[in-house]
């Protein structure tokens, strides 16, 4: 995300507006619900998370133990345990 001049997309009268509330501030304006994407959606980042759920629970299912795949997968016994009985339903 980049930023833009708000001189370059707004009138001035909604600039001005905004300045009686933060004036020479950076805001974040949020996207329309409709608009919003998913965490992930714009990366591989959630399909390799994924992947490595399910060698997680491959693993767990084979027979290793928690504390096991926390250190393998460098992960606290906590993650491990979540990933698994999300992996379960």
């Amino acid at each position: 995300m980049g930023y833009m001049k708000a001189e370059e997309i707004l009138p001035m009268e909604i600039i001005e507006l905004i300045q009686q509330y933060v004036d020479g501030k950076n805001i974040y304006i949020p996207r329309k619900t409709e608009h919003r994407q998913e965490w992930g959606s714009n990366t591989p980042t959630r399909k390799e998370l994924q992947q490595r759920n399910e060698k997680i629970f491959k693993d767990y299912v084979a027979g290793m133990k928690v504390v096991e795949l926390a250190t393998k997968y460098f992960l606290s016994e906590k993650s491990i345990q979540r990933i698994v009985r999300q992996m379960r339903e």
